[in-house]
């Protein structure tokens, strides 16, 4: 059994007080509830304020993005090293944001999953297609790209740190989600190409999970698929209600 995970995904909101009264209200709400791994990704300047609010609740922390190096001249980075040391024990890598805005390759996304790695941490590592590729029938050629860049080199063993999240660039935000065929297509495909790359085993063990306008309207249709693990949340994390309905799509 893959132990679904529920990740937020705050993006660039929520100061420190505000991140802290979110966390806290989420606690409340989610407090009953087991067998899922609930996951909020505050922005950095939030890390250890967010850590302290949530420590002994089951809420794990993650950050939004890391870099490669443990230390060094690498003026406004951050590295795993340091998340780690805030409460961190997850990372998201090569969200479409910082695909689209921030030049993040699946080179780049390669050498951040290797370090959170080695530094203790899970990588979500995301993949996923524009609309552009979509329409022109490319879904798969590009899924498939980002997935042998993001994981290269990467030892079968260390896949047990590696959760990938599929989102559609364009339900991103868009209000448009993915039918639960069409997500449920692309994360069959995602586990038959680590099966090819590591393994059986390790292939079933993988989580994967979809974002893109997740709702706790349609969580629980997207989380009936056979290959969907969880969800990455974008706006429905950032108020803790709506959080608490998708942690809580099994009741």
């Amino acid at each position: 059994m893959r132990t679904p995970v529920i990740a937020g995904n705050w993006k660039l909101f929520k100061t420190i007080n505000e991140a802290t009264a979110l966390v806290k209200e989420l606690k409340s709400l989610v407090a009953g509830t087991s067998g899922v791994e609930i996951v909020v990704a505050p922005v950095f300047t939030a890390l250890s304020s967010v850590a302290d609010e949530i420590a002994g609740s089951g809420i794990l922390l993650a950050a939004q993005d890391c870099f490669w190096e443990e230390e060094g001249a690498f003026t406004g980075e951050v590295s795993p090293g340091m998340l780690k040391d805030a409460g961190c024990s997850y990372v998201i890598i090569g969200h479409s944001e910082r695909r689209q805005y921030f030049n993040e390759t699946n080179g780049t996304v390669n050498k951040k999953a290797k370090a959170a790695i080695a530094a203790g941490l899970t990588a979500i590592v995301c993949v996923g297609e524009t609309l552009a590729e979509r329409e022109s029938d490319k879904t798969f050629t590009v899924i498939e790209s980002q997935i042998m860049g993001c994981l290269a080199g990467l030892p079968a063993e260390s896949l047990k740190q590696i959760v990938v999240a599929y989102e559609p660039v364009w339900a991103i935000g868009t209000g448009k989600t993915a039918s639960e065929a069409q997500a449920q297509e692309v994360h069959a495909f995602i586990r038959e190409l680590v099966e090819k790359l590591f393994g059986k085993p390790h292939a079933e063990a993988m989580r994967i999970l979809y974002g893109g306008s997740v709702k706790p309207e349609n969580v629980k249709g997207l989380m009936s698929q056979a290959d969907i693990d969880g969800a990455l949340v974008g706006g429905a994390s950032l108020k803790a209600d709506s959080f608490a309905a998708i942690v809580n799509f099994m009741a």
